[in-house]
């Protein structure tokens, strides 16, 4: 029993020297590594870089319109872009007061777009494809702070309440149709973010950006969650999950603002694949705030910037295999 004894302990002292022994792993390099639970996705790499000379900061909202012209905005700089298909850049308006964030095309083809204030709050306006004809649909003395939104197939549409943060949960999710003032459909979230709604208006998906959650709801109608209909789908490393969309398909693409990567989900939420920015590695296009899907086809726009004085604002292509 002793000799036992006595080979046990040499066996273990010879396998900690062993252990010992072993080169330390080496450290990523990278500005922002991949969490290991996100590794192995499949990784898709954006391509075909404009920067958008003269953004202020973050670049927001990109729609695509019927023509393949990309409208989005310069959120800071409170202007309205225009990106053509022959990759000239135009300011289409100015917002006085308001910086304009999530953006989205209604069905009386106009634009429709979810501006902050310098306050705290905001607004939802609307307006015609050139700028002009401006309407206020939810007035900024509503007390909302307005994020993004998104357009169910009967007319209305949801839009996030950014307000709070962690400890107070005071944002939400609120859904207007016509002249009607806004219903709560999802409440006590901590600075609701992006949104984005399956092909058959029956699921909607919330970014709580402070605790870095996204939201799976199952709706029986456009404000009604069904009985154990809401979940929390999936909970982000590092920072916080921005603006959403959902492909014809039912997946879900959601924007890492400081991460220059977005994950992609099945219609159940579980991540599928991964669509990173160049330069992420060392610090460049890590402010990726949105995208856009082009309608009919696999083709993406992402908006992203350095978020650093003297740095590139940047719109991106990537395309999302079948």
């Amino acid at each position: 029993m002793l000799a036992l004894r006595i080979v046990s302990l040499l066996s273990l002292t010879l396998a900690s020297a062993s252990v010992a022994r072993q080169a330390p792993q080496k450290l990523s390099s990278s500005a922002v590594p991949i969490p290991p639970g996100e590794r192995d996705l499949p990784m898709i790499m954006a391509d075909q870089p404009i920067v958008v000379s003269g953004a202020t900061k973050d670049l927001e909202g990109p729609v695509f319109l019927p023509d393949g012209t990309l409208l989005f905005s310069d959120t800071q700089g409170g202007r309205v872009m225009r990106l053509d298909r022959s990759r000239r850049i135009a300011s289409v308006v100015k917002l006085p007061g308001l910086m304009p964030g999530g953006m989205a095309l209604g069905p009386d083809r106009r634009l429709y777009i979810a501006a902050a204030n310098t306050s705290g709050g905001g607004a939802v306006v609307s307006m015609a494809l050139d700028g002009s004809d401006q309407q206020v649909i939810v007035p900024e003395a509503e007390g909302f702070a307005p994020n993004d939104l998104v357009f169910d197939h009967g007319g209305g549409f949801y839009f996030t309440d950014a307000r709070g943060g962690i400890g107070a949960p005071e944002g939400g999710v609120w859904y207007v149709k016509g002249n009607a003032k806004p219903v709560p459909v999802l409440q006590h979230v901590s600075v609701a973010n992006g949104i984005a709604l399956s092909p058959d208006d029956k699921t909607l998906w919330v970014g709580g950006f402070a605790l870095g959650q996204l939201h799976r709801l199952n709706l029986t109608d456009a404000t009604t969650i069904a009985p154990f209909g809401a979940t929390t789908a999936y909970h982000f490393n590092g920072s916080a999950p921005d603006s959403m969309r959902s492909d014809a398909t039912g997946r879900v693409y959601v924007s890492l603002y400081g991460q220059g990567r977005i994950l992609v989900f099945t219609p159940t939420g579980l991540p599928l694949a991964q669509i990173v920015l160049p330069g992420r590695d060392a610090g460049r296009n890590l402010n990726l705030t949105s995208l856009a899907l082009r309608s009919g086809s696999s083709d993406l726009a992402i908006v992203a910037s350095d978020g650093r004085p003297g740095g590139n604002a940047t719109i991106f292509h990537a395309q999302m295999p079948n």
